[in-house]
């Protein structure tokens, strides 16, 4: 589909053709992330069997193609992604799911789910406090401030500024992914929006909140923070699980690892309650 931001939007929707709508999940990948990560493949089974439609989407910023989705070929694109793109890119998708006629008997736009992984799930987060198309808030393994990777002050930021661009290397691939200064000046202008406290605090929907207790990518203390934001959000720890539940990528296993498995039961549980 077409973003908003002259790059396409990658995505994959799944259904059971029943002329019946069915819920709507739309899952949100987090940094360094992508649809077809690990075991994200594998859950649309889960969904389906459930009765509940699954689109998952690359926002278009975040390093992929069309033709190479899977890792960051396109780093350039990467560099000069920011949170205001991902927002915009998750609005195009539920216009767009929500708009087309070839769906309409399938898809219960009425009833439309967010799921976040990550720094997907604080996007997430942000879009269920200002959309009232979305029903339900689920996040896994969330940030709670989307300030906590940005250097506010100090001399990191003063190089940043300097030089225009920082890498962080992906200890996967190798690649030294870039980041742009527009990043930092993109957040600062737009802090207000992009308050997740204020967004959580301001939730009206149901809210399911997943975390590891191990996990060291994301600290257990931002699941924490975001259910003592909104009492009436439901806080699920899983106590040994890391930041993906078990996954990996490349993921050959034809089953999902125990945490994740946990997981996507508990999610769609939550998502079939009344």
């Amino acid at each position: 589909m077409k973003g908003t931001h002259g790059k396409p939007i990658v995505s994959d929707l799944y259904y059971h053709k029943t002329n019946t709508r069915k819920p709507l999940v739309i899952f949100c990948h987090g940094y360094k992330g992508y649809k077809d990560w690990g075991a994200f493949d594998l859950m649309s089974s889960s969904f389906l069997e459930a009765g509940i439609a699954l689109l998952k989407f690359n926002f278009s910023h975040n390093g992929g193609t069309p033709e190479q989705p899977i890792d960051f070929p396109d780093l350039e694109a990467f560099g000069n992604n920011n949170y205001m793109i991902e927002l915009d890119d998750l609005e195009s998708v539920i216009n767009w799911v929500s708009t087309a006629e070839e769906f309409k008997d399938e898809i219960d736009i009425n009833n439309i789910i967010l799921i976040g992984h990550s720094r997907g799930g604080a996007i997430a987060i942000l879009k269920a406090s200002e959309d009232a198309r979305i029903k339900k808030l689920i996040t896994w393994a969330a940030v709670c401030d989307l300030n906590r990777s940005m250097f506010e002050q100090g001399a990191e930021l003063e190089q940043w500024k300097k030089d225009g661009i920082y890498y962080i290397v992906n200890g996967r691939t190798k690649q030294k992914m870039p980041h742009y200064i527009q990043f930092y000046h993109n957040y600062s202008k737009n802090k207000e929006r992009l308050d997740v406290k204020k967004a959580v605090k301001q939730l009206s929907i149901p809210q399911l909140i997943f975390h590891g207790e191990g996990d060291l990518a994301v600290p257990v203390i931002h699941a924490k923070n975001l259910h003592q934001w909104n009492s009436a959000s439901e806080l699920i720890l899983l106590p040994k699980a890391n930041h993906v539940f078990g996954a990996s990528q490349p993921w050959l296993e034809d089953k999902l690892p125990e945490d994740f498995s946990i997981v996507l039961k508990k999610t769609i549980d939550f998502i079939n309650k009344s």
